[in-house]
């Protein structure tokens, strides 16, 4: 049985997450706060993180750095719960780390449905050559390590799945569409803005082998060779 922990301090949403998650077959863990949040799940090592952006004591985003920011526990994908649905919003909370991000109100049915395409990702990630190597980019995906002229990169259980996505098809065009349906396993109805978001992300981290990224205008994205 897979563990999510719920750090979310409406504690009727709370409650609402937690029984639709038990129905799902999950074992939900909620926290009402920041702090005590951050402290489960260096204790329980949840399989996922449904984080409210808004907590007390210490805030969502603050939460999501310092889990990412930890080799013991930067793999655990975190969807972020907020209120807030401006641009500028999602942009903070994946530049955290975050693997997805819900906006409230949200129907429970569109949670679950993520919350599946979030695990199914995560558990998929092994199922892909041994080790890629393209340029001075080395990819070994049986410890899921990425290096960069021998360099290690730390990588978000989304970043790392989509640089697989792009070097396993290496030199094709993959529409901003494809991408959203194959990394993020579902359909996000038009918001195209999220793959931008996390390629920007994923060409920073890997520094000079970001070139190998290349963005088609009024397309998408492919890798390939210089």
């Amino acid at each position: 049985m897979q563990t999510v922990l719920v750090i979310e301090d409406e504690t009727d949403l709370a409650e609402l997450i937690a029984f639709h998650l038990e129905q799902e077959g999950y074992r939900p863990v909620v926290c009402a706060d920041g702090v005590s949040g951050l402290q489960e799940a260096r204790h329980q090592k949840p399989d996922l993180i449904l984080l409210d952006l808004m907590l007390p004591g210490m805030m969502g985003t603050e939460v999501c750095r310092l889990l990412k920011g930890s080799e013991e526990t930067r793999r655990i994908p975190v969807i972020m719960l907020t209120a807030k649905g401006e641009e500028i919003d999602r942009v903070v909370g994946f530049e955290m780390g975050a693997d997805d991000y819900v906006v409230k109100p949200f129907s429970t049915r569109e949670l679950m449905l993520r919350v599946r395409a979030v695990l199914r990702r995560g558990g998929d990630q092994g199922e892909t050559e041994k080790a890629l190597i393209i340029g001075e980019l080395a990819i070994d995906t049986e410890r899921h390590t990425v290096t960069v002229a021998g360099e290690p990169v730390v990588l978000t259980s989304t970043e790392y799945k989509l640089l697989i996505n792009l070097a396993q098809r290496l030199g094709r065009v993959q529409s901003r569409e494809v991408l959203l349906q194959s990394v993020w396993g579902y359909n996000y109805f038009g918001d195209t803005r999220t793959v931008d978001t996390h390629v920007t992300r994923l060409r920073t981290k890997l520094g000079s082998a970001g070139d190998l990224i290349k963005t088609v205008r009024g397309f998408g994205y492919k890798m390939e060779l210089p």
